[in-house]
């Protein structure tokens, strides 16, 4: 096998670019970069470029978008004749005649430990789940979700500060590390491949609509895991007087009361909830109308806002 590969990558979010980079200062002969379409984002509905599509052009790549990847898509890869795809939070699964086009295979990039959170939000359920660590897989893909085999992986602790946020900017990072280490691999004819455990399998699904409301009743670790697994997205929130509130940060508190009822509320001391079994406190939130900001802050602004005895809904 040749030294440098020609490659087709896909991938759309920011998670995907560390490992695009990878590949173009590896000198592979990226040859094209194909995503999904532009979206609306904001108030504003501004039509917004992937940041893969922005930073393929930087680097002067090709790139091709669709929202479906079927009969004009096979053709452009059929003329294309890559080595190898890669794909990286590409957001969508490809036909067996398209992962049938490069002689080598599609490798997957995928941000968890394989074969646990298969599926499209695997780092913000093991964060929301309170699990130590999670990781990055790269497999080969097949036609069927996050089921091909395991080529390398590597492990990541999360961190009691950790959110959905800051595991992923780290797991971006390393994944373009364990990406380049399985082409490595490749290259040298001494890649393994290792078939998932399907007795281990478990599933990340998209949240669906309205997932984040805090459920009081629950244990406060179990509250403050939710609102640093949901930060930024899709968010954590809770009910009062018909307002929703967004919480983005928590941590366990000492105290006892009525889950969801405010049972301090100091700028000094803190915004300290009732929980199922003790009391969170609430760190950062953003009130409607305001911007994020520390809990203290807030209260020192707007405390009467959230007074001591209010009731969160349940």
């Amino acid at each position: 096998m040749k030294n440098k590969l020609r490659i087709v990558f896909l991938g759309t979010p920011e998670f995907a670019v560390p490992s695009l980079d990878m590949l173009v200062e590896q000198g592979h002969d990226v040859c094209a970069v194909i995503t999904q379409p532009d979206r609306p984002k904001g108030r504003g509905h501004k039509m917004i470029a992937p940041p893969v599509k922005q930073r393929a052009l930087e680097l002067g790549i090709p790139v091709y978008q669709y929202e479906k990847l079927s009969r004009e898509g096979l053709q452009l890869l059929q003329e294309l004749a890559p080595d190898l795809m890669i794909t990286a939070a590409y957001g969508q699964m490809l036909s067996s005649k398209v992962l049938a086009v490069p002689p080598y295979g599609c490798i997957n990039v995928h941000a968890s430990l394989l074969p646990e959170y298969r599926g499209a939000a695997p780092i913000e359920r093991a964060v929301i789940e309170g699990k130590a660590q999670t990781g990055v897989t790269t497999m080969y893909t097949v036609r069927a979700m996050d089921a091909g085999d395991i080529l390398e992986q590597d492990i990541l602790p999360i961190l009691p500060e950790d959110t959905g946020g800051s595991v992923r900017a780290k797991l971006s990072q390393i994944g373009a590390g364990t990406l380049q280490r399985t082409i490595e691999k490749l290259i040298a004819g001494t890649l393994k491949r290792t078939p998932q455990d399907e007795s281990k399998v478990t599933y990340a699904p998209m949240f669906e609509r309205g997932f984040g409301k805090v459920d009081f009743t629950q244990s406060a670790q179990q509250i403050c895991d939710l609102i640093r697994g949901a930060n930024p997205e899709p968010g954590a929130y809770a009910m009062l007087d018909g307002l929703k509130i967004k919480l983005t940060f928590a941590q366990v508190a000492q105290g006892s009361g009525t889950p969801g009822q405010i049972l301090m509320s100091d700028p000094k001391q803190g915004l300290i909830v009732g929980a199922g079994d003790g009391a969170v406190r609430i760190m950062r939130l953003q009130y409607p109308g305001a911007k994020e900001m520390d809990a203290g802050d807030f209260l020192r602004g707007r405390g009467k806002l959230l007074q001591q005895g209010m009731q969160f809904e349940q």
